[in-house]
């Protein structure tokens, strides 16, 4: 209880000192229209927000918030305009896992990592959804952010689809307990089906090395954050583990 304490003092100054910062900033503005205070006038305005930051803190919070989310939607609007200028290179990239319909009309492209708890949390769903909508195109696109077990795991995601293998292996892949290793994958790839030595070896090649290098390129020109994230056409970009209901209510607005 003490350290909450001393949390809430400590934002509580922050907050004065951000009104303090901001004050200043509009005294400045003034200042260079032409228009200034005395100052005494100036103390007095800061001694007016000081107590009326003592009396409701969440007037600043709000205005925090308000920036927050303002920060948001710019940068969604971002990443739907780039989405939009290199659709070449997401929806129709060439290089690629499509999963459903690869002519569908309802175009949606995942940025995931392999190892990441919330990307394993909605591949159920996305089994389902792509089973559900017959039109729907669902572009994977794996990006390795969490270390080495995740390139590892990447490359060979990539590796498996040159066997047409993909969805086999990374469902037993996402769905490992037992820490990653070459001779893990190489077992998970035997047991449905896939060559493992022509894994191991197009893991290394240069086709999956530059698959994964233009994924990763796409990923920091739309400011991705996180994992998994979904682009819902031009229209829409979800991050974040999103439940089922969510994403199919955003996919079928594709429709309209």
């Amino acid at each position: 209880m003490i350290f909450s304490g001393k949390i809430r003092l400590r934002k509580a100054a922050l907050f004065v000192l951000l009104a303090e910062v901001a004050v200043s900033t509009m005294l400045v503005t003034r200042a260079r229209a032409g228009d200034t205070f005395s100052p005494g006038q100036r103390q007095e305005i800061v001694e007016i927000v000081r107590q009326a930051l003592r009396n409701d803190p969440s007037i600043l919070t709000d205005a925090v918030e308000a920036m927050h989310a303002k920060s948001e939607q710019q940068q969604k609007a971002g990443a739907l305009k780039v989405a939009a200028d290199e659709h070449a290179r997401l929806g129709g990239s060439s290089t690629d896992v499509v999963l459903g319909n690869p002519a569908g009309s309802l175009e949606v492209v995942e940025f995931y990592d392999p190892r990441c708890p919330y990307c394993r949390k909605v591949l159920p769903d996305l089994d389902s959804i792509v089973k559900e909508e017959p039109q729907l195109k669902l572009v994977e696109k794996v990006i390795p952010v969490l270390g080495p077990a995740s390139q590892l795991e990447a490359k060979a995601l990539l590796a498996a689809a040159r066997q047409d293998g993909y969805l086999k292996l990374q469902h037993v892949l996402m769905n490992d307990t037992q820490q990653p290793s070459q001779a893990r994958i190489r077992q998970l790839a035997a047991s449905v089906g896939l060559d493992a030595d022509r894994l191991e070896k197009d893991m290394e090649g240069p086709d999956v090395a530059a698959a994964m290098r233009e994924n990763i390129a796409l990923a920091k020109k739309l400011e991705i954050e996180g994992t998994p994230t979904f682009l819902i056409g031009t229209q829409e970009v979800i991050p974040g583990a999103a439940s089922r209901e969510d994403l199919l209510r955003e996919i079928r607005k594709l429709k309209k």
